[in-house]
């Protein structure tokens, strides 16, 4: 698929500025989209919109169709009456610029539950009707998470090969007797569901009517403690007890010494196959829904994968194996069409991924903090792309541009300074300048960099645990002249809509 010239923002909506501890789609969700249109940007990035598990990960959700609860608008219930403006004065937010997850946590899903009682109790007829249709709608996915979810609640969040052995093993005798016993939790995580996918509709058409599109991000693997395990245990690489034998990461790389065990079970492929990808052909469908284009995370996994056997504390020991390649990508074609598809192939890319990459012409990914570290050859330096790529000045797994530049070698930053003309005050926006202009088709730009933010605005250490995801910002750091130098730097290079350009003289 051929993308037009075009620039956008990364930024997940739990980094917006919000009255209850965590960003959310509400008020301030308009907002940054309203600023993106006057920054003369067409995309805005963001991370997987899963309820977060482990460690607050969105890469490690509880399913890969459901909506994190957590970004629900709170303030958006009290205009159906589920809740009053006194339940939300109660919470006090002890940070601005970080999300405390335990406290936003209880708050937010406590808030939600009032809500739900509230509207199974006394909510109207038209209300019910649009409830009721959304669980039949999406009943395939649906009825697994909120029995998932209900269990999961009533077991401590202890994983579910722990659970009850009729659970584990999904006895149809014992599914029904936990339905029953379990109804109201079940129903509570359904309402989360219809508020979640009601409010990004309204969100969605709010930035599609503004010429701005939505990327998503679909992680290759799936959390061992999800709806999405549990309920298709057979196409896990799982044992009798339901515990993963090997599993998913990387080697050694340039994140981490060790390589990243990121502990998930693998896929048996030969399985899918025999289920035609069904599984994956309806997780792609749902995900469009919520997207206009999806960034596919750790794309070289579907050419071959590491495996690493569970026994193993670090990814140094493991083996590649190969992956479905194309069969995959066209059994999803075949039943969705086109995809409007990012693929991110960096790490160890062999010419076997970069060939399944292009086999479909999915755009894959150049970091400039990589471009730096080696010489003129490097492919990570604009010079040498193709129009069939995306530009990002780093990731959420990167530092951000000013904290890269302040810990780089002398060697690193002397290349900046001669590759971009500068003397290194202005760093960010050097490399800002230097992705717009680049030929790539698109250009996405961290928040962090256009705030001019250092290491304490970074979104996430890869091999660590604690502390990730956690970064917010206000709308005090916004400096009222960050849009228009955006906004006139991407009509410079062709990157805003050819009706809008209005260049000021370039000084």
């Amino acid at each position: 698929m051929q993308f037009a010239r075009s620039s956008g923002i990364l930024l997940h909506p739990t980094s917006l500025p919000g009255r209850f501890g965590s960003g959310d789609l509400g008020t301030s969700a308009y907002q940054f989209i309203d600023w993106l249109s006057s920054a003369g940007q067409s995309l805005w990035q963001m991370l997987p919109l899963g309820p977060a598990g482990m460690a607050n990960s969105p890469y490690m959700s509880f399913s890969a169709f459901a909506g994190n609860p957590l970004l629900i608008d709170l303030e958006e219930l009290l205009s159906h009456g589920w809740l009053v403006p006194q339940d939300l004065e109660s919470f006090i937010q002890s940070s601005k610029i970080r999300v405390k997850y335990h406290e936003v946590t209880v708050f937010r899903m406590n808030m939600l539950w009032k809500a739900a009682q509230t509207f199974f109790e006394q909510g109207n007829k038209a209300d019910r009707q649009q409830f009721d249709s959304f669980c039949k709608e999406e009943k395939n996915w649906l009825d697994d998470y909120a029995m998932f979810q209900a269990l999961n609640d009533h077991y401590g969040g202890k994983e579910w090969i722990v659970w009850d052995r009729d659970l584990v093993h999904r006895k149809p005798s014992a599914l029904r007797h936990a339905a029953e016993e379990r109804k109201a939790q079940v129903n509570y995580h359904k309402f989360m569901q219809w508020c979640f996918f009601r409010h990004w509709k309204k969100l969605k058409k709010h930035a599609n009517d503004r010429n701005i599109k939505l990327v998503g991000d679909i992680p290759i693997f799936v959390a061992n403690h999800s709806a999405d395990v549990w309920s298709n245990q057979e196409a896990f690489t799982l044992d009798r007890d339901g515990k993963p034998f090997v599993v998913a990461g990387v080697p050694p790389d340039y994140f981490s010494e060790d390589g990243q065990r990121w502990g998930n079970p693998l896929y048996r492929w030969d399985v899918m196959k025999q289920q035609k990808y069904q599984w994956w052909i309806e997780r792609f469908r749902k995900t469009f829904e919520l997207f206009d284009i999806l960034r596919i995370d750790h794309f070289r996994g579907f050419e071959a994968y590491w495996r690493i056997p569970a026994k193993e504390k670090t990814a140094r020991v493991g083996k590649w194996v190969k992956g479905p390649g194309g069969d995959l990508f066209n059994a999803i074609i075949k039943k969705l069409g086109t995809l409007p598809i990012i693929a991110e192939d960096l790490g160890v890319v062999t010419p076997e991924v970069t060939a399944l990459r292009e086999s479909f012409g999915f755009p894959g990914m150049k970091v400039l903090q990589f471009a730096f570290s080696s010489n003129p050859q490097d492919n990570f330096l604009p010079h040498t792309y193709q129009k069939n790529f995306v530009v990002y000045t780093g990731t959420h797994d990167n530092d951000t541009t000013l904290g890269w530049y302040e810990k780089a070698t002398e060697h690193e930053r002397d290349f900046v300074r001669r590759y971009c003309k500068t003397n290194g005050t202005e760093v960010h926006w050097d490399l800002m300048k230097l992705a717009l202009q680049s030929v790539a088709d698109m250009a996405i730009i961290p928040f962090q960099d256009v705030l001019g933010l250092g290491s304490e605005g970074r979104m996430n250490f890869p091999g660590t645990v604690d502390g990730n995801w956690e970064w917010r910002f206000t709308w005090e750091q916004v400096e009222p002249w960050a849009a228009s130098r955006l906004y006139e730097l991407s009509a410079l290079y062709g990157r805003t809509n050819s009706d809008r350009l209005n260049l000021a003289p370039v000084k």
